[in-house]
């Protein structure tokens, strides 16, 4: 997964190892969903990929700095990069290869980008199946931390889906309009694509909002993908949050000082 991000970065440009770690920290992150970067773990990556004949080294450019080495893809890398990202290797239930190959999915071609986001969005919703019905059976078990816990699973879960929604909707209306990869967005459903409320009791936004996108009377279309690179910016644009049923309602108590709680 490390010489993935790192082909992909190098296909960019030349880099140093510090420029790799600084670059791959940006772009999967270093927390529970990345990949974990450490210089102990690029430079032994670095030198696997140069004995494959994946990378080489280059002269350094200016300000790289003194004696640093500076890495350049090569064709094989190429090549090598284009297999690793095309790979299914279960990157569906994986959160952190996911999100690696959603980083460099617009060096996919249409067809397997929209493949990729739909095989997530089963997992997502298998697994929101399964811990709604593991609430239902077991909800007399479980103190009230271990229910919210599960509650705000199953919230990003839901969160989760209703995003790829979106980019799947995304997808194929730039697909049926002949658009190229910096298609335009798309205000509502596209014709297949089934939102949230596949899963009974999820839900899927505000009252006469799309199960896709979200937009309705009370949240209006939002500005298509911004150009020239759609992929880029659904690999970081926050998901959108369904509304969850009782948000915001208040709840006597006289712990408030108008006499109850507002969760």
């Amino acid at each position: 997964m490390l010489e993935l991000a790192i082909l992909g970065l190098l296909k960019e440009q030349e880099l140093h190892g510090y420029e790799l770690k600084k670059r791959l920290a940006e772009t999967v992150g270093s927390g529970s969903s990345g990949i974990g970067v450490s210089f102990g773990s690029i430079y032994p990556a670095l030198g696997r990929l140069e004995k494959a004949g994946a990378v080489r080294v280059v002269p350094a450019h200016t300000g790289a700095g003194r004696g640093k080495k500076v890495y350049a893809i090569t064709e094989q890398g190429d090549r090598l990069f284009e297999e690793l990202l095309a790979a299914d290797t279960g990157a569906s239930d994986d959160e952190r290869s996911f999100n690696l190959r959603l980083a460099f999915a617009r060096h996919l071609s249409r067809e397997a980008r929209i493949g990729m986001l739909e095989r997530r969005r089963a997992y997502l919703l298998e697994r929101l199946a399964r811990t709604r019905g593991a609430i239902r059976t077991g909800w007399g078990r479980f103190d009230a931390y271990t229910r919210t816990l599960m509650e705000h699973g199953n919230e990003t879960t839901e969160r989760d889906i209703s995003w790829l929604d979106l980019l799947i909707a995304r997808e194929r209306e730039a697909a049926a309009e002949g658009a190229g990869a910096a298609g335009p967005g798309v205000s509502g459903a596209a014709g297949g694509v089934p939102g949230v409320s596949d899963v009974p009791g999820a839900t899927v936004g505000a009252a006469g909002a799309s199960p896709v996108s979200g937009e309705g009377p009370d949240n209006p279309p939002g500005p298509p993908f911004p150009s020239p690179n759609p992929t880029a910016w659904a690999a970081s644009a926050p998901p959108t949050m369904p509304v969850r049923p009782g948000a915001g309602s208040f709840v006597p108590s006289p712990s408030h000082p108008s006499g109850g709680n507002v969760r």
